[in-house]
C-alpha cells in the first residue's frame, strides 16, 4: 500500500488557492507601500526557531521584516538541535524572537541567556497558546498544529512588530487579521471532518498532530508509553511495541499518522504493519515542507487525514 500524499483532496484545492492568493496580495501591498515612499525603510530583524514560525512572521510582517529561521531542514530534529555561531550572531541582532517553548527548542533560551542583545521581544508560542499540562503529564508542545493557538500567536507577533516599528502598526494588525481569517476557514474544514468522522480511531507515532486530530473529533488509540518513548528518543519496550502493532493487525484504527521527520526502527515497524494491513499512512512533519507556507501546509494535512478516513 502506498503512503498517502500530504496534499489535500480536490475539495480543498479551492481553499488552498484562495489562501495562496491572499498571502501574495498581503505581501505585495506592503512592498507597493515601500515603493511609493521611495527608498525602503530598514526592516525589522526577526529570528524564529523554526521555519513554521518564520513563515507566520513573514505573512504578518511582509516586506517590513527580515526573518531568519534557525531550523528549516525537514531532516533536522529540533529536539536535538545544537546552535551555531551564526545562529548566535543572528539572534544578537534580532528585535523580535519567536520560539515554540514547552521544552521543544530550548536552544533558543540558552542562546538568549548568553547573548548581548538589548532585550528583544521574545514570543513563546506555548505560553501564548495557554495550553496546560494534562493531569500527570506534560504539555503537548506541538502547538502549531492547533489553529486557534496560531491565531493568538498572530496577534502577539503583530503587537511585537508594532512595538519595533510603530509607524507600521496598522499594516501588521491588518495582516494578522487576514491570517486569522484564513485560519478560521481551516477550522471550518476541521469541523466538517468532525461532523463526518467524530469518534473514528487513529494511531500516531508521536503526539505531533494530536491538536489537529482532537479538533477533528478523532480518538488516539496509541499506547501513551509508545508515543512518549518515540518522542523522547527512548527505547520502546517490547510490550509497548506489540500493543501498538496490534492496532493494525486487528484493524482497530482507520489511519496511522506518522511523523516522518523522526523515524526509527520501532516507528518503521509500525508503519510496515499499517501498510501490510491496508491501513492508510498519513505522513506529517514538524517543519514546513519545501514549497509550502503555513496555511497551504495545514490545508494539505487536513486533506490527507480526511482522505485516509474516507478510504
Amino acid at each position: 500500500m502506498k503512503v498517502l500524499s500530504v496534499r489535500g483532496p480536490a475539495m480543498l484545492m479551492g481553499l488552498a488557492l484562495a489562501l495562496a492568493a491572499g498571502c501574495t496580495s498581503s505581501s505585495d501591498a506592503v512592498s507597493h507601500s515601500n515603493a511609493q515612499s521611495g527608498a525602503p525603510s530598514p526592516t525589522i530583524p526577526v529570528v524564529a526557531s523554526t521555519n513554521v514560525y518564520g513563515d507566520i512572521v513573514q505573512q504578518i510582517g511582509g516586506g517590513k521584516v527580515t526573518v531568519v529561521s534557525i531550523i528549516s531542514d525537514p531532516a533536522q530534529d529540533p529536539h536535538s538541535y545544537e546552535a551555531s555561531t551564526q545562529n548566535r550572531l543572528e539572534l544578537s541582532k534580532a528585535k523580535v524572537v519567536v520560539e515554540n517553548g514547552g521544552g521543544y527548542d530550548d536552544f533558543v533560551g540558552r542562546m538568549l541567556h548568553s547573548a548581548k542583545n538589548a532585550a528583544p521581544s521574545v514570543i513563546d508560542a506555548v505560553k501564548v497558546s495557554g495550553k496546560a499540562p494534562r493531569a500527570g503529564g506534560e504539555v503537548n508542545e506541538h502547538v502549531w498544529y492547533d489553529l486557534p493557538a496560531m491565531g493568538k500567536l498572530a496577534d502577539r507577533v503583530a503587537d511585537a512588530l508594532a512595538k519595533a516599528s510603530p509607524a507600521d502598526a496598522d499594516v501588521f494588525r491588518h495582516n494578522a487579521k487576514t491570517f486569522k481569517d484564513r485560519l478560521t476557514a481551516l477550522e471550518r474544514e476541521e469541523r466538517q471532518v468532525k461532523a463526518e468522522h467524530a469518534g473514528a480511531a487513529v494511531a500516531v507515532t508521536e503526539p505531533v498532530p494530536l491538536y489537529m486530530t482532537e479538533a477533528m473529533g478523532l480518538r488516539n488509540k496509541t499506547p501513551a508509553d509508545f508515543s512518549q518513548a518515540v518522542e523522547e528518543g527512548d527505547d520502546v519496550s517490547t510490550r509497548s511495541l506489540q500493543r501498538t502493532l496490534s492496532l493494525f493487525t486487528h484493524e482497530q484504527v482507520k489511519a496511522l499518522i506518522y511523523n516522518k521527520q523522526t523515524s526509527g526502527p520501532p516507528t518503521e515497524k509500525v508503519k510496515a504493519a499499517a501498510e501490510d494491513s491496508g491501513i492508510p499512512v498519513v505522513p506529517v512533519t514538524e517543519t514546513l515542507p519545501q514549497g509550502e507556507d503555513y496555511l497551504s501546509w495545514m490545508v494539505a494535512n487536513i486533506g490527507a487525514i480526511k482522505s485516509a478516513l474516507e478510504r
